[in-house]
């Protein structure tokens, strides 16, 4: 087992297999509950779990696939640089939803939370829900949150947000190539984005982007909004 446990080889082949082989009976099936990063992540800790291998070593040897998220965020700037002419006159339009959506987004969390009797921490954890997970992995550890649990809450909203956003959005009649991809990144982030590439390469370049203003807007609004909420004992 310590073989297997440190070998890359049978990391990548365990992570790109599972999941091209969920993302297959997905597409067959069309069952949200075995939307293929559920299914991928339940199939890999049954796998560590049998064979007993330890997450830490297992994540050593996958680090090739933590490099790519660099190269793959970079993808994404080529995508949104390709359609570049859907951004000229709709900057502000742009920037005003996405920063609406922010305020909203940890107004609600708050607001439901003191409702329901969530302690400050659990809010704090929850804010930063719709932000890709390293960015809202940070925002809760400042904001007094628990970092390992917002990873939980970010990857559920994603799947959530990429599997009933497009059904939600062809309800309300909503045909904007550009509001489709700001909803689906701003809400659901990657998981979000990876569904909006499905949809248009417009929807994907717009989705991109929102994940990169959805986060940088909560990062600072966040702490702004916490403050606000001391100063009138909220």
């Amino acid at each position: 087992m310590d073989n297997l446990a440190h070998s890359e080889i049978f990391a990548l082949t365990l992570v790109i297999g599972t999941y091209l082989t969920s993302l297959a009976l997905y597409k067959k099936v069309h069952i949200s509950l075995l939307h293929p990063l559920l299914t991928t992540i339940f199939v890999i800790i049954v796998v560590l779990e049998v064979l007993g291998i330890q997450y830490e070593s297992f994540q050593q040897s996958s680090h090739l696939i933590h490099f790519m998220l660099g190269p793959s965020v970079v993808a994404l700037g080529y995508v949104l640089y390709e359609q570049i002419q859907y951004l000229k006159g709709n900057v502000v339009s742009i920037l005003t939803s996405v920063f609406v959506g922010a305020i909203v987004g940890i107004v609600s969390v708050i607001i439901i939370g003191k409702l329901m009797g969530a302690d400050q921490a659990l809010i704090a954890t929850l804010q930063p829900k719709s932000v890709t997970t390293p960015i809202a992995m940070g925002i809760a550890e400042k904001a007094g949150g628990i970092p390992s649990l917002t990873a939980v809450i970010v990857v559920a909203v994603g799947i959530f947000g990429s599997i009933v956003g497009p059904i939600v959005m062809r309800v309300l009649g909503i045909d904007s190539h550009i509001a489709k991809g700001l909803a689906l990144g701003a809400s659901s982030h990657g998981v979000g984005t990876a569904a909006a590439i499905q949809i248009g390469a417009i929807e994907g370049a717009l989705s991109g982007l929102a994940i990169g203003l959805m986060g940088i807007m909560k990062a600072v609004l966040v702490p702004v909004i916490r403050l606000i909420c001391n100063y009138f004992s909220i």
